[in-house]
């Protein structure tokens, strides 16, 4: 199975908007600059068709270790979801495009 990395999305740019190279790079990173600022304070990144980033916040609980058995505090902290569309989700199954929706 490959993977699609920052250069594969900037030659994806390159080749289907005709962009240079370089405009194709530099428009890459600011979105991704974009998304990352909105994250990182808090704001949901919605793309239509694809999905939704989430920020979350989670709470302190008490966690084990699982050789130990010692009961370990885990600190609160953000995470980031992801919640496919239901275009992206039929896309990787195969099915049809759901009309209508996101």
């Amino acid at each position: 199975m490959e993977t699609l990395t920052r250069a594969g999305l900037a030659e994806a740019i390159y080749t289907q908007v005709g962009l240079s190279r370089q405009e194709s790079a530099a428009l890459l990173e600011a979105v991704l600059e974009r998304m990352a600022v909105a994250l990182e304070s808090g704001e949901t990144v919605k793309i239509s068709g694809f999905g939704t980033f989430l920020p979350r916040e989670k709470g302190q609980r008490v966690g084990r270790n699982p050789k130990t058995g010692v009961e370990v505090p885990i600190l609160p902290r953000r995470v980031l979801t992801f919640r496919p569309s239901q275009v992206l989700k039929a896309r990787i199954n195969g099915a049809p495009r759901p009309a209508g929706r996101e």
